[in-house]
């Protein structure tokens, strides 16, 4: 396994940059009347997922990286409801929120991986 020396190396931030990717892709077909409510919302959440894990890398004591990739964790699920909004109100497709879906879940599982390994 390569030196995790940058917090691009984490495997978390990996997963949850081409989350914010997939985001912003699909955002680009919601309604323009969506662009200071639930567009603004799902973006600002799911930049904070890619912020915190950075913040916490960043952070010496492992109490403090602990709190930052909870903070990211949050922020992730915070993403998962604005998807099942954006869903429910047709402005995604089943196809389009599976795909997305299967990305929060990958990432959800990589940070509380990470919370893990920095306990023990």
């Amino acid at each position: 396994m390569a030196k995790i020396e940058r917090f691009t190396d984490l495997k978390a931030w990996q997963e949850g940059h081409q989350l914010v990717l997939m985001i912003y892709g699909v955002v680009k077909t919601f309604p323009k009347e969506e662009n200071f409510i639930l567009t603004t919302q799902i973006l600002r959440a799911v930049i904070s997922v890619t912020n915190n894990l950075a913040e916490g890398f960043g952070r010496r004591y492992y109490k403090e990286k602990i709190q930052f990739y909870s903070m990211a964790r949050a922020s992730l699920v915070e993403v998962c409801n604005q998807l099942m909004i954006a869903r429910d109100v047709g402005y995604l497709n089943r196809k389009d929120f599976d795909f997305v879906w299967e990305q929060t879940d990958k990432v959800g599982r990589l940070i509380t991986g990470l919370i893990k390994s920095i306990k023990k």
